[in-house]
């Protein structure tokens, strides 16, 4: 990507895991120069393991409040992020009457691994590791970036 969008959303199904992670790691990365927001289809809690797996990359999540769309402040944005099949169709939806880009990451969702702690951790950490990717992928440092 040649530019940068000036906003972007986020969202996944609780806005509790995946798309916490994402808006972190933007903010990380591009937070000075990018809106950067997110949401979830039904907003849960926000869950201890990704705060504790951000923290080992440097990104403070554990001030994060869990928000669903309909309680976005902001309702234009560049692009829209949907990174689970139920946020997609919401994400869809707002093409109705908001002008931008919805693009689909479908992104697993590492609550569903079970077992040790550790071997969750991991799960979260290879969530984590794929979105940095793919945000780097699309949203590239600009001199001097965070990552």
């Amino acid at each position: 990507m040649d530019f940068l969008p000036s906003s972007v959303l986020f969202c996944c199904t609780h806005n509790a895991v995946r798309s916490p992670m994402a808006e972190g790691l933007m903010k990380r990365l591009h937070g000075s120069q990018v809106f950067v927001d997110s949401v979830g289809v039904h907003p849960g809690e926000t869950d201890p393991f990704v705060i504790e797996v951000m923290q080992e990359v440097g990104v403070d999540i554990s001030k994060h409040k869990v928000k669903s769309f309909e309680d976005l402040k902001d309702d234009s944005f560049d692009y829209i992020i949907s990174l689970s099949p139920h946020a997609q169709h919401k994400a869809v939806d707002l093409t109705r009457y908001m002008a931008c880009e919805v693009v689909f990451w479908n992104t697993f969702d590492p609550t569903l691994v079970e077992g040790s702690r550790e071997t969750r951790l991991t799960a979260y950490r290879e969530v984590r590791d794929r979105l940095q990717q793919r945000i780097l992928g699309i949203f590239p440092p600009i001199q001097g970036g965070a990552f």
